[in-house]
């Protein structure tokens, strides 16, 4: 054994508990490669550095333990040494990443292994182990094992987040319920929230799932299928929702292409039964066939390879109408499927139903039609026990021209999904007319149609590239929610205060900017992730531009296109806090309510143009995130007339739940927030029971939304 072996082996090591160990060389060594490993990791098919680089730090940290001369050494001390060794040495990028792991692992002990934090995350998981005590209390939704892990994972990951890559100042702000994270449990994994899938390029050649390659699909069943397939795989790759944002445009060639087979089937039968097979020229029938690209045309065309047989025209016309009829019912299947599979196909590991929307409405075609007409009498019938399924959420668009008025050419189909939407109360409405929708709306153009997430996400402007203003291949990257009552319970005139506007806005300004931070810094761990990491979203093409990237590509090129929001709720009780009142009961707290959500949406923008990325405003609706702000809120203030005496704040910009007022009244005041959330919103209207099944009463309601301006809406019956 050499002097030096036998000094190392001497040597004890204090930890930081202060247990004792010896001394293990392939530990320094270890350490040593992880600083090297990180900066190669950020430039991968580099190879700036080899394992003489880690050798040559290792023999300058040994130098300096023998040279301390101590028999004892604490692992910080050995860690400084690194740290001398390459500075010294002249590794200054790798110095850089082993301090930074360095010191987020030091304030990671200091979090999470803090005695509330290990409670906190202790309380979390032991909540999940709880066996309900009796029947009231079994989950109305089965809970298989699956999901069981998944929720694990997901309250291990959010603790870890909350301790380990948030900043303090952020992570204390989540949990004292100032602002509120959404899908924190995502944050380690870079995962973004939602996306408008764009079928048509999807399916153009077919897709990989990263299990097998899917050809292009060539029947109308087969699109339907595949798109759930898409649905469910590219949920594994996100937190959120995934929409199909032009169902109709998508499948109309779907309809073409079963029409094609159904209609050449149907002749070559009808020519066998006639024995007219020897008259017709059937391989120039067959080509006229396969040059079809739409299922209404002139059948005449067909009369060339009639031989000017009278019979022979008349099969052809029976033979078309025969198609149309078959094809017509095959979509009816096709659409039947879609909303099965999407109610039952399991995504996250199979712990999870996918999060799914369909958009549709405006396809005038005659394939385009008979798709919206198949989805809307499939979503009515629902699924089986004469359920109606909860997905996908669905969209109607509404435009004039195309659907709104009697003479546009898919008035039929608006009348019949106000039909569907007052049997079953699940269809919402969309306006493409509405002022911040119609601006890029180019009617030769599909693509520029607005398309919303079913939990009213919008996503759309594009400050990065102003002619990728669209829905389609985007999605929201992650939002952050803030506590508008909060403020105002302390800067309004609750509690016999006087209303402090200024100071109310000073702390706003301080909360978003605090929320601002936040998204930046969630958005720097999305961007560092690689094409690899999201295989489907990013890998197959569907995030827009990703199919530009290669698989080693950091992701900022296309997560630029995607938005980050700023989440307002509770405006109401805000309001009540403030003034005394909220905006259904008094013009100047509508006035303000206005005054709060225009400056918010002033700060987005401002935050947009300052670093050229897509910030927005969105109404927040998740109970859960109002239920938590109410909780603590009402633990801190006490229970405040209005304000706290609540189980739920009230979502977004909405008039209180509980409020009577005219549906008139409702659409007048909320409506003018919709302008300013740009992000997402939405307006919820109770129809009263005495509306059920009264068409033409949903029919006007619509109406009066979209003369209104709304941009979102839905109906229903409480």
């Amino acid at each position: 054994m050499s002097d030096t072996e036998n000094i190392l082996s001497k040597l004890i090591v204090i930890k930081r508990d202060g247990k004792k160990d010896e001394f293990d060389t392939a530990k320094v060594v270890v350490a040593i490669k992880k600083g090297f490993d990180s900066v190669q990791k950020e430039n991968l098919g580099s190879d700036k550095y080899t394992e003489k680089d880690i050798y040559k730090i290792y023999n300058s940290v040994i130098k300096k333990i023998l040279e301390s001369d101590k028999d004892k050494i604490k692992i910080s001390e050995i860690q400084d040494y690194i740290e001398e060794a390459l500075k010294e040495d002249g590794y200054e990028d790798v110095y850089e990443a082993f301090s930074s792991y360095r010191e987020r692992r030091n304030q990671s002990r200091k979090l999470f292994f803090d005695e509330k934090k290990q409670y906190a995350f202790l309380k979390a998981i032991e909540a999940l182990s709880i066996e309900p005590q009796n029947e009231t209390e079994i989950p109305q939704k089965a809970i298989n094992s699956m999901n069981a892990m998944l929720k694990y994972g997901q309250t291990v990951a959010k603790e870890y987040s909350k301790s380990y890559l948030l900043k303090r100042k952020i992570a204390d702000a989540h949990e004292g319920g100032s602002i509120y994270i959404h899908d924190l449990e995502y944050l380690p994994m870079g995962t973004t929230n939602c996306l408008h899938i764009d079928l048509n390029k999807l399916f153009k050649d077919g897709f990989s799932t990263g299990i097998g390659y899917l050809r292009e699909p060539n029947n109308i069943m087969t699109y339907s299928i595949l798109a759930s397939i898409a649905i469910q795989t590219n949920q594994n790759d996100q937190s959120g929702e995934q929409s199909i944002p032009l169902l109709d445009y998508y499948f109309a060639p779907g309809i073409v292409k079963s029409f094609k087979k159904e209609f050449k089937q149907i002749v070559y039968d009808l020519l066998d039964y006639t024995d007219f097979g020897i008259f017709a020229a059937v391989n120039g029938m067959e080509r006229e066939i396969d040059k079809l690209s739409q299922i209404e045309f002139d059948i005449s065309i067909f009369d060339t390879y009639c031989r000017e047989s009278e019979q022979l025209k008349r099969l052809f016309r029976i033979a078309y109408k025969k198609a149309l009829e078959k094809t017509d019912k095959l979509t009816y299947q096709a659409m039947e499927a879609l909303i099965h599979n999407l109610n039952t196909l399991r995504s996250k590991a199979g712990a999870e139903v996918p999060l799914s929307t369909v958009n549709l409405g405006t396809d005038t075609s005659k394939e385009g039609r008979m798709i919206i007409k198949n989805y809307l009498l499939a979503l009515d019938k629902g699924i089986g026990n004469n359920e109606t399924p909860l997905f996908p959420k669905t969209i109607f668009k509404v435009k004039d021209g195309i659907n709104y008025k009697k003479e546009d050419p898919n008035y039929d189909l608006f009348k019949l999904a106000c039909r569907v939407e007052a049997d079953k109360q699940n269809i919402l409405f969309s306006f493409i007319d509405s002022e911040f929708n119609i601006k890029n709306y180019d009617e030769n153009d599909y693509n520029t149609e607005v398309a919303y997430m079913g939990s009213s996400i919008r996503v759309y402007e594009n400050i990065v590239d102003e002619s990728k203003q669209t829905s389609i291949s985007r999605g929201n990257l992650s939002t952050t929610t803030i506590n508008l009552p909060r403020i105002g319970i302390k800067h309004g005139i609750v509690n016999e205060k006087e209303l402090d506007l200024d100071g109310f806005f000073k702390e706003l300004d301080n909360k978003l900017e605090l929320i601002k931070e936040e998204l930046l810094d969630r958005f720097q761990m999305q961007e560092d992730k690689r094409v690899y990491n999201f295989p489907f979203l990013i890998g197959q093409g569907n995030w827009i531009d990703s199919e530009k990237l290669k698989p080693y590509d950091r992701l900022r090129r296309v997560n630029k296109h995607g938005t980050m929001s700023i989440g307002i709720m509770g405006l109401a009780e805000c309001l009540v806090a403030l003034t005394g009142k909220h905006h259904g009961e008094s013009n100047k707290s509508q006035e303000l309510g206005i005054k709060i959500v225009k400056h918010i949406r002033e700060k987005a923008d401002e935050y947009s143009n300052k670093y050229k990325l897509n910030f927005n405003v969105s109404s927040t609706r998740n109970k859960h995130i109002l239920k938590k702000f109410m909780t603590l809120d009402k633990s801190t203030f006490g229970k405040i007339k209005g304000v706290t005496d609540e189980e739920y704040y009230t979502k977004g910009f909405d008039i209180k739940e509980n409020y009577n007022i005219s549906i008139d009244d409702k659409i007048n005041i909320e409506s003018k927030y919709h302008f300013y959330t740009n992000g997402g919103h939405m307006i919820v209207l109770d129809m009263g029971s005495k509306s059920k099944n009264k068409e033409d009463v949903y029919e006007d309601t619509i109406r009066k939304m979209k003369e209104a301006g709304i941009g979102l809406g839905k109906m229903i019956i409480k």
